[in-house]
């Protein structure tokens, strides 16, 4: 379920992304099928795994997809995660995680940071983004904790100030939401019907805007004539060359 009271600064498209990386880490490195630290804190009964990580000065960003209540992932071990049409509609979830002192060693906290969630909504080859900062610019139920935060274990604000106060003490916030809750794209929705590919991205930065951590998974539901891994912020990344990611399995 998702609760957000306000949802400001809402931007589409490449423009925008372009706009918001450009100053890149220095080298990002995705780690595929992970867990995520200390554990998955949102809800009851959601095993860890499967997470397609970024680990780099003290945060990890975390991201993968799910069915829900079944919790099946099918992660394909570079990032991308297949379904058939039955299995994945009406609808699917996914999981994303931020902590920004994983290792216990910055005293980072959550609103130290700003952080950018790209979703799209193109089944096609191509992107087309609703972005937005999930953490800092609404307020939202995520689950927020810290190193000690046991599974199932995170606590989800009632009220702004409550939500402004753990995101300032903690360094831990969890969010499980399913791609057809979001109405907020001016010209797109999801079609259940139709196979597809839709890819997520998700950045922190520090706050001389400096990208910090990045991580980005492709969802591909259906049977998708021979799907181009990672077609993620496609013209976006390759206009800016951004990234040169190493990628380990």
């Amino acid at each position: 379920m998702i609760k957000i009271s306000s949802l400001k600064g809402v931007c589409i498209g490449a423009a925008a992304i372009l706009a918001a990386l450009s100053t890149p880490a220095s080298a990002i490195t995705l780690l595929y099928d992970q867990n995520v630290s200390p554990d998955v804190i949102f809800g009851t009964g959601n095993a860890n795994g499967a997470f397609t990580v970024d680990r780099n000065a003290g945060i990890e960003l975390g991201l993968r997809a799910k069915i829900p209540f079944v919790g099946t992932t099918n992660s394909n071990g570079d990032g991308t995660y297949s379904y058939s049409l039955a299995e994945a509609n009406p609808r699917w979830n996914f999981d994303w995680t931020v902590n920004t002192d994983y290792d216990d060693t910055t005293g980072q906290k959550i609103s130290d940071f700003t952080y950018l969630l790209g979703i799209d909504f193109d089944p096609g080859a191509g992107t087309d983004f609703l972005t937005f900062d999930p953490i800092t610019t609404i307020f939202a139920d995520h689950s927020i904790g810290d190193n000690s935060t046991i599974n199932g274990g995170g606590t989800e604000a009632t009220t702004p100030a409550e939500y402004q106060a753990l995101i300032d003490a903690n360094n831990v916030l969890q969010q499980s939401w399913r791609h057809a809750f979001f109405p907020f794209h001016p010209s797109l929705s999801y079609d259940p019907t139709i196979s597809g590919t839709y890819d997520i991205f998700l950045t922190a930065f520090d706050g001389q805007g400096q990208t910090v951590g990045y991580t980005e998974i492709q969802v591909i539901i259906g049977q998708i004539p021979e799907p181009a891994p990672f077609a993620l912020m496609g013209l976006s990344l390759i206009l800016m060359g951004l990234y040169r990611r190493k990628k380990s399995k």
